[in-house]
């Protein structure tokens, strides 16, 4: 299996970065702070969140939670500098035919099989468009609406309030209130061994492009021409060089040197598509990725409820007593943290911290989150 990895970048926003298992795309805004420092911590935040001295099949069941992890422990350590710049995130983690993806904000990862189908692999988190997340945002203190000009018209896309803010997730952002969430949506899906390609690009792509035409507009072309060639279509449709910015990764045997120029006939994609959701507990399972196209999906979660993406078990040294933080992965002891399942007073013998443990900087973040503390953004003036 060969990785072949092209990127073509116009918007000096954007920071990318790519290797043979893993490649990011941030999208930075009001400064490109966020965009750097994600870039530069972002990774390790995650692997240190993956327990050490396991199998592979354990450590791609570990990767959606720790990506989670990962990537609100980034958030804090970025608020902790008093910078107010955020950046969206499109990771993709690569381990033979199984490619995970996590993602805030509006950039986006689409994956497009030797068979011809197209899939989307992340979620937009813009206001405009996700009503869910309008009502998270609301029920945890933020107001949504459009910008007003002179004379009470409303224009523009929906935005978050403080701050105008487009989107629902991000990391940065201090300025706005934490409502704004750093954690992503997270789906890691399995590819026959026919393999696929991954175009990852940002915003300013998906305005001008769909998902199918973006794939169609590179197929039988290498990597190193493909990303050239989606951006030059967006700039075509659009105009427009801001956030435009593409990334392909092929995930090919070594003999199958690009994606064909044109998808199967209609009968034979039909045939060969099987993009059922999976579980990792799921009964008789069987192997599907025998035919071109095929696609197993193995977990997939957008929550924005720490608990629910963390888990309810926590870690415990038994030799030194030591809990450690699911989210900062600091060992503390249990009177410093929290669990998610302890209330404001709690008894000794009630033993607070079974459960997802948390320490108290990281509650705090949890509890801000969610509306339960009122953060207080940091006005510019």
């Amino acid at each position: 299996m060969d990785f072949n990895v092209r990127s073509s970048l116009l918007d000096p926003s954007v920071t990318i970065c790519v290797s043979s298992v893993h490649s990011k795309i941030f999208d930075g805004h009001n400064g490109i702070s966020a965009a750097i420092f994600a870039k530069e911590n972002l990774l390790a935040n995650v692997l240190s969140a993956i327990p050490q001295g396991i199998s592979r099949d354990e450590w791609l069941h570990a990767l959606p939670r720790a990506l989670v992890a990962g990537f609100v422990k980034t958030d804090i350590e970025f608020q902790q500098k008093g910078e107010t710049s955020g950046t969206t995130v499109t990771f993709v983690v690569i381990d033979g035919w199984t490619v995970t993806v996590a993602s805030v904000g509006d950039s986006r990862c689409i994956l497009d099989t030797q068979g011809g189908v197209v899939s989307l692999l992340t979620v937009d988190h813009r206001l405009e468009e996700n009503e869910e997340e309008r009502a998270r945002v609301t029920a945890s203190g933020g107001e949504v609406g459009r910008l007003n000009v002179f004379g009470g018209s409303e224009v523009g896309p929906l935005r978050c309030w403080p701050g105008g803010l487009c989107l629902s997730r991000s990391i940065g952002d201090t300025d706005v209130g934490e409502f704004i969430v750093p954690i992503p949506h997270v789906k890691q899906v399995k590819l026959s061994n026919a393999g696929g390609r991954l175009i990852i690009a940002s915003d300013g792509i998906w305005d001008a492009l769909s998902s199918d035409l973006a794939a169609k507009s590179c197929r039988g072309l290498p990597a190193e021409l493909a990303a050239k060639l989606v951006v030059k279509e967006a700039l075509r449709s659009r105009g427009l060089k801001d956030d435009t910015t593409c990334l392909v990764v092929d995930i090919i045997p070594s003999d199958h040197p690009v994606l064909p120029p044109t998808p199967m006939k209609k009968q034979n994609i039909l045939a060969s598509l099987i993009f059922g959701k999976k579980t990792r507990n799921s009964v008789n399972k069987r192997n599907k990725l025998s035919s071109v196209g095929v696609v197993e999906e193995l977990f997939e979660e957008g929550s924005a409820m720490l608990a629910e993406r963390l888990g309810k078990d926590s870690t415990l040294d038994a030799n030194s007593g030591l809990f450690r933080c699911a989210v900062c992965q600091v060992d503390q002891p249990p009177v410093e943290g929290l669990s998610v399942n302890s209330g404001p007073f709690f008894s000794p013998a009630s033993k607070p911290w079974e459960g997802l443990f948390l320490c108290a900087k990281c509650r705090n973040k949890k509890d801000a989150m969610e509306g339960r503390r009122l953060s207080t953004p940091t006005v510019i003036l």
